[in-house]
Parts: C-alpha cells; structure tokens; sequence
C-alpha cells in the first residue's frame, strides 16, 4: 500500500539520524547535546532529590556504601576518575540506586537486602556509574530529540501527500515503528552495555564481576516476572544473566591480580 511504503521511508529517514560519536564499548552513538548541558540536568534532579528523599543516618550503611562506591571510581577511567564525585545513601526501602550526570551517585538502604554481599553492591554501583561514563542520558535525550523531529516532518508530509484516512495510518505507523524500532531498542542496549562495563570496572577495583549474575538473580525474584523482552526497556533477567555469565570470565584475570576489596558491611 502506498502510504506503508511512505511509512516505511519516513521510519528510515529518522533511522539515518543516529550518527557518529562512539561509546566506551566503540558502539555509535548519536549525542545531541554538550556534556555541561546534561551534567546541569543531572545537579539539578540529584538536589531536588536531595530535599524530597530523606538521607539514611545509618553510619555502618553509609560507610559501607561509600567505600564500595569510592574503590570502583578509583579505577575509573580518565577524566571521570580525577571527578568529584557525591555518593549518598537514601532512606527508602525501594529496590534501587542511580547515578546521573554531574558526577552523582545514590544507593537506597531497600538495595542492601537484595545486594547481599559487597561484589554484588559493586555489581549495581558500577553498572549506574557506567550508565554516565557512556553518555547513555544524553543519548536517549538525542533520540527522543531526533524520533520528535521526524515525526512533525512525517505528519507534514501524511497531510499534504495522503487523504485524512491514510495519513492517519501512516502517523499510526510510525509511532509504533519508532517507539519498538528505535526507542526501546537503545533502552536495552543502554542496559547491556552498562552491564558489560561495569564488569570491567568491578573486576578492576578487585569485586569478582561473577557476582553481578548472582546479583540479578536475586533482583528477579524481587522483581517476578516480566513482559515480553522486546516490549521493556531492559533485557529479560534470563538474557541479562547470559550475557553476564558470558562476558564475566573475559575480565576474571582482571579481578584475580587486582587488589581485593575490603569493605564491609
């Protein structure tokens, strides 16, 4: 049908749009905006966060979480290694911890339950530091940017080309092909590379990177059951493990000559 192959050709213009800086892992990136730009987003939410979400008076936690967060910045590469980074531990019983541009990190106490052990804290810190580290904020800020764009130049051109019904089909069509064939996408890759980097940065800083699969194990069973994998923005549990469990002993050298870890909780 005509307007399908019009479809068809506006989702591969906005497809060309993904261009040409590369991340920590030689993958392309498309990246829009100045890292000042984002890094100001990210102080932004970090102390908004800060007055919204109580900080956890618990010493022993706090040191804990601190000393695992400041071994895998040590081993971080330049420049984000000679960064200032703030790391806080927040007083909420979610399952969670971040980190954003500008150099913030935060860890919630409900994370020390299911992160039993300091390689598997390391597990989570070093995947959210990771997440900075390869811009990922900044990407998916770009192509929003860029998938908003080519939407208003496809509904431009559905008006003035298509009758009503099939412009109509065609905005329908290429809503959903962006949406599965552009952002969810990158969402996963986002996740997977995060997960490959934060191996190499715990295993550096002397936590066993085997750990990290054994950290998402417990996280499934916290979290259940899924949807369909290619309908989130994170890999299955399943395929997250795999991939761990394959990549794991590529930097397992790595973790046996580094100097072990001694942070205790």
């Amino acid at each position: 049908m005509r307007w399908m192959k019009i479809a068809l050709s506006l989702t591969a213009v906005i497809g060309l749009l993904v261009a040409c800086t590369q991340s920590p892992t030689g993958r392309k990136q498309l990246i829009m905006f100045s890292s000042g730009e984002i890094a100001s987003l990210g102080d932004q939410s970090y102390a908004e966060l800060k007055q919204q979400q109580p900080l956890s008076t618990n010493t022993r936690e706090v040191n804990y979480v601190s000393c695992v967060a400041n071994d895998l910045l040590a081993v971080l590469p330049e420049p984000w290694r000679s960064k200032t980074w703030e790391v806080n531990l927040f007083a909420s019983d979610d399952v969670n911890a971040f980190a954003l541009p500008g150099e913030n990190i935060g860890v919630y106490t409900g994370l020390l339950k299911v992160a039993e052990t300091p390689d598997q804290l390391a597990a989570v810190i070093g995947h959210e530091i990771a997440h900075v580290i390869a811009d990922h904020g900044n990407e998916r800020m770009s192509n929003q940017f860029a998938v908003g764009l080519g939407l208003q130049i496809g509904s431009v051109v559905a008006a003035t080309k298509l009758e009503d019904k099939d412009a109509a089909l065609v905005m329908a069509a290429l809503g959903i092909g962006t949406q599965l064939g552009v952002l969810l996408p990158y969402s996963r890759v986002h996740e997977s590379e995060a997960d490959q980097l934060g191996l190499d940065y715990m295993a550096a800083a002397g936590y066993n990177p085997a750990a990290a699969a054994d950290l998402w194990r417990n996280m499934a069973r916290v979290s259940g059951a899924g949807g369909p994998e290619f309908l989130s923005t994170h890999p299955s549990p399943q395929s997250r493990i795999d991939a761990i469990e394959a990549y794991a002993p590529e930097v397992m050298g790595v973790y046996q000559s580094a100097p072990k870890a001694n942070c205790k909780l």
